[in-house]
C-alpha cells in the first residue's frame, strides 16, 4: 500500500477512485492500479484526463490471420465513413434474397389479391426499388450511389405459404451495392408485412442475406 499512501492526498475525489490528478509517472499509476485491484477486486476505469485509449483488438476475416480489417472502424475504434476516392470505378452487381412467412390465411388473401390495402406484390416491389435508392439515408455509413439498375421480384411459394423476394442492384462506381440489394429486399418484406398485418400479426420476415456480388477489388462472391 506504499504507493497508494504516498499519493492519496492528491487523488481527485470528484469521481471516487476513477479520476486521478495528472502528473504521476505511468509506472506509478500502473502500480497504484494493481494495489487498488487487490483492495477493491477490480481495476479502475480508464481516466478521462488524457490517458491513451486502448487500441481495439484487430478483427480478422474469420481465418485467424488478422488480414481483413473492419473498414468502418478507425484506429481508435470510432465509426467512420470509408474514403473511396482512391478506388477505381468498376461495374458492381449484388443480389440479395429474403423470405416472408405469411401463414395460410394471409397467403390465400395475397394470392387471390383480396388484401384490403390492395395489390401486395406490386406495392412491395415498388417499395423495394425505392428502398434501394434510399439506402444511404437509412444506413449511416453507406455511400450515396448512382444506381444504374434495381430489380425486385416477389414470388409466392405455396409449400410454406411464403413470399420469396429477390433484389438486384448494380452501379458503375467505387464501392459495392450489397447494402442496396439487401435494403431492397428488407423494405419489400416490411411492406408485405404492412399490407397484410390486418389479416395476421404472426407474419415473419426471415433469411435476409446476400447471395452474390461482383466487381471491385475483391471480385466475385456467391453463397455456397
Amino acid at each position: 500500500m506504499s504507493v497508494l499512501r504516498s499519493i492519496l492526498p492528491t487523488v481527485a475525489r470528484n469521481n471516487g477512485w476513477r479520476c486521478f490528478a495528472t502528473g504521476f509517472p505511468s509506472d506509478t499509476i500502473a502500480e497504484l492500479n494493481k494495489e487498488m485491484e487487490s483492495v477493491f477486486g477490480e481495476s479502475p476505469s480508464p481516466s478521462p484526463l488524457g490517458s491513451t485509449p486502448q487500441q481495439p483488438a484487430r478483427p480478422t476475416n474469420g481465418s485467424g490471420d488478422g488480414q481483413s480489417m473492419l473498414t468502418h472502424i478507425d484506429s481508435s475504434g470510432q465509426a467512420k465513413m470509408v474514403d473511396v476516392s482512391s478506388k477505381h470505378d468498376s461495374t458492381r452487381v449484388a443480389i440479395a434474397t429474403c423470405r416472408v412467412l405469411l401463414g395460410q390465411e394471409a397467403f390465400d388473401l395475397v394470392a387471390s389479391n383480396k388484401i384490403a390495402k390492395g395489390d401486395v406484390l406490386t406495392v412491395a416491389k415498388i417499395a423495394g426499388i425505392t428502398g434501394a435508392k434510399q439506402t444511404s439515408n437509412l444506413i449511416p455509413l453507406c455511400h450515396n450511389l448512382n444506381l444504374s439498375h434495381v430489380r425486385v421480384d416477389l414470388t409466392l411459394n405455396e409449400e410454406d405459404s411464403s413470399v420469396m423476394i429477390e433484389g438486384e442492384a448494380s452501379t458503375s462506381g467505387k464501392t459495392g451495392v450489397e447494402m442496396e440489394a439487401m435494403t431492397a429486399v428488407a423494405i419489400a418484406g416490411l411492406t408485405v408485412y404492412d399490407m397484410c398485418k390486418a389479416a395476421s400479426k404472426n407474419i415473419c420476415i426471415t433469411d435476409i442475406c446476400l447471395q452474390h456480388k461482383s466487381g471491385g477489388k475483391s471480385g466475385s462472391w456467391s453463397r455456397s
